[in-house]
């Protein structure tokens, strides 16, 4: 009976101490051990990738964001702020592409197959939206200037790039809202486009929220 109590005492002893040495392990020294590599490596990335403007962050350059007006009362949908560059459609495509927006809760992309009619609908009320605000004086945008990526969501939703085609479409308009040359607001389009990753990996692509910050300098300057 002794000798059953002794060996039972000396498994949960040492049961004990297993689970001490591996808490201290896995919990405390691993993580800090990690954290340190990558604060001193991937100081950005670690951090979330944050863009910051005037001394603050404004999000991250993995997640894109809305840039719509304030709602009025009683309105539910918000009008996109055509005073900026649009990013693509958000969480899956609404009745008007611009206006959805941005909830990281709801992430993913629509569940339509491609030739699924309500798609295929969407797809065309989306393109009507876009060729309404982005048609100004002097230039109409056609069905067929419209890139893919204007219409539709990326497979997350959350998609912080656009096309160059589809920022150069933009371009009329943001130049018009913003009462500067068209020239100029192309100029910024090329600085901010980034080419294929590793030069032959992904497509190229223009970051919305850098392409909006550098916008608002300009008309800060202007």
């Amino acid at each position: 009976m002794n000798n059953s109590v002794s060996n039972t005492a000396r498994l949960l002893g040492a049961g004990l101490r297993a689970l001490l040495v591996l808490t201290v392990v896995t919990g405390v020294l691993y993580p800090l051990a990690v954290t340190g590599v990558a604060q001193a490596l991937f100081h950005d990335e670690a951090n979330g990738s944050r863009v910051e403007a005037d001394g603050r962050v404004v999000g991250s350059s993995l997640i894109g964001q809305s840039y719509n007006l304030p709602l009025k009362p009683g309105q539910e949908t918000p009008e996109p702020d055509l005073k900026w560059f649009q990013g693509r459609p958000a969480n899956g495509l609404g009745e008007n592409t611009l206006n959805t927006q941005y909830r990281l809760i709801l992430s993913g992309a629509t569940n339509l197959a491609a030739d699924n009619p309500e798609l295929a609908e969407q797809v065309r009320a989306a393109q009507a939206a876009v060729i309404e605000d982005n048609s100004v004086p002097g230039h109409t945008v056609e069905r067929s200037d419209i890139p893919a990526d204007a219409v539709t969501s990326s497979g997350s939703g959350l998609d912080p790039d656009i096309s160059p085609s589809y920022a150069e479409l933009q371009v009329p308009r943001v130049a018009r809202n913003n009462g500067l040359p068209v020239d100029r607001v192309e100029e910024l389009v090329d600085e901010h486009t980034e080419g294929r990753t590793l030069g032959f990996v992904g497509e190229p692509r223009v970051n919305v929220l850098e392409l909006n910050i550098a916008l608002k300098g300009l008309t800060a300057k202007s």
